[in-house]
Parts: structure tokens; C-alpha cells; sequence
């Protein structure tokens, strides 16, 4: 059993780490990877359970951010989508030295809805984590669907997610439990206003599972942090609106 992440590097410039979501792999990066890689150093994974780590086993987000500090340059800026961007807030909670800048994309510091915090109804997740069960294959693509809803390429945008998960092994179906609970459980409100490096938070306006109403509630939370919302995008503006996704993030680091 391999007990290391599948790590990949590639490019010039300043150090920039990428985490994918739940269900997906590191290869949800190649249509922006050549956008990226002549303006920086790109570090993309798989993270533990998914893709080629699909052998690894965590339990926390807190395992998940020590792995990828064990793995990562001395100081990077790093990019967080869906799940990964708790893992990256996680990192730049633990090791503030090391994430230099912390990028979040469609992503909250608590995903599911809570009174009046607004996210994934904690039955959804429920229902997912059922389903793992019967067919998990058959799940993620459900996620998958839910992931491109509302975004105008919504039919390309699955169509390339679907190309990614399927273009590297499975995940490991108890990973995928692991994240479901994570993303019903973990909640990081309280210590989001530790966070002292610079901060973009990236949304989708027409985002079904991450609601960009949580971007207002993030600025009083995060004062600190600035937000960009992508008016036509839904869960994933790297690949239904790569170009403005990239100029956006060179701005930010540059």
C-alpha cells in the first residue's frame, strides 16, 4: 500500500499548491494548467483516497493539511476548490509561514447549513452517504451534476469533470464517506479571523452548493480577506470560466 500523495510540479515562477474537491482528482486542473504554469510553479495532488493516493487513508482535515505541509515548498501560495479549500484554510491555520497567500474557490468554512448559515441541507449529505453504499460511482456523478447546475456550460463542465475522475483510478469509496462527513461536520467560522495572510475567496454567483450569499457573511468573519464573484459561473469558474479564473489569481499573487 503506498503511504505517499501522488504529487505533480510543473511550470516557473512563484509556488502555487492546488487541492481538488470531494470525489475528484488532480487531474480537474489540465484544462488551467497551461494558463497557470508559464506565470508559476504548479503543485497539484491527488489527495488521500482519490486518484493515484487512492491507497491512502485520513480521517480529518487536520491529517489531510499536515500530509500536504509534509509534501509542499517552504512557502506557496495555495488554491483550495470545494473540500480542498478547507484543507488549504486548515494549512493556513497551522502553518502560517508556509501558505504564504490562501486562495479559496467555491468554497465555506462550514458547508452545511446550520439555522441561518446557509449551505448543503445536512439531509443531502446524508442521502449521499447512503447511496456511497449501493453505488458509489452513480454518487459521485449526482455530485458531479450538482457541482455544474446553473452554470450556462453546465453539460461541458460534467463532461470534463467526468473525464477527470475517470482518467485516474477510483476513489476510494471509505475516502469518500470520510469527506462527506467532513463536509457535514467541519466547521472553521470561529478561526477563519486568525488567518493573517492575504486572502481571496472565489465564488460562483450561480453556485447551488456553495450560496454566494455566504461571501457577505465571509467578510464580516474574515474582515481581512477580499472576495470575487464570477457572475455566469456555478461550483467550478476554473473550468466554465478558466481565462477570468486565471486573471483573477495573477492579480491576486502578482
Amino acid at each position: 500500500m503506498t503511504t505517499t500523495l501522488h504529487w505533480q510540479t510543473e511550470g516557473q515562477g512563484s509556488d502555487l499548491v492546488l487541492i481538488h474537491g470531494w470525489g475528484m482528482n488532480g487531474a480537474v486542473w489540465q484544462q488551467v494548467l497551461p494558463l497557470l504554469t508559464p506565470h508559476f510553479r504548479v503543485h497539484w495532488l491527488d489527495l488521500p483516497g482519490y486518484g493515484h493516493s487512492h491507497e491512502m487513508q485520513v480521517d480529518s482535515i487536520e491529517e489531510m493539511a499536515h500530509l500536504l505541509l509534509n509534501k509542499s515548498p517552504m512557502s506557496a501560495a495555495w488554491l483550495g476548490w470545494s473540500l480542498g479549500g478547507l484543507v488549504a484554510t486548515q494549512a493556513a491555520l497551522l502553518a502560517p509561514e508556509r501558505v504564504s497567500r490562501l486562495i479559496t474557490v467555491a468554497s465555506s468554512p462550514r458547508f452545511a447549513a446550520e439555522n441561518r448559515w446557509r449551505g448543503i441541507k445536512p439531509q443531502v449529505l446524508d442521502d449521499f452517504r447512503q447511496q456511497l453504499g449501493k453505488d458509489f460511482q452513480l454518487t459521485v456523478e449526482r455530485f458531479m451534476a450538482l457541482q455544474a447546475m446553473g452554470s450556462p456550460t453546465a453539460r461541458q463542465d460534467i463532461k470534463q469533470l467526468k473525464q477527470a475522475v475517470l482518467s485516474r483510478p477510483q476513489p476510494n469509496p471509505e475516502a469518500l464517506s470520510v469527506g462527506l462527513r467532513l463536509l457535514a461536520e467541519v466547521d472553521l467560522r470561529e478561526q477563519v479571523a486568525q488567518i493573517s495572510q492575504p486572502w481571496l475567496r472565489l465564488y460562483g454567483r450561480l453556485d447551488s452548493l456553495v450560496p454566494v450569499k455566504i461571501a457577505t457573511e465571509l467578510d464580516q468573519l474574515a474582515p481581512r480577506s477580499e472576495r470575487q464573484v464570477f457572475a455566469s459561473a456555478s461550483h467550478a469558474p476554473f473550468i466554465s470560466h478558466p481565462e477570468e479564473f486565471v486573471q483573477a489569481l495573477r492579480k491576486f499573487i502578482d
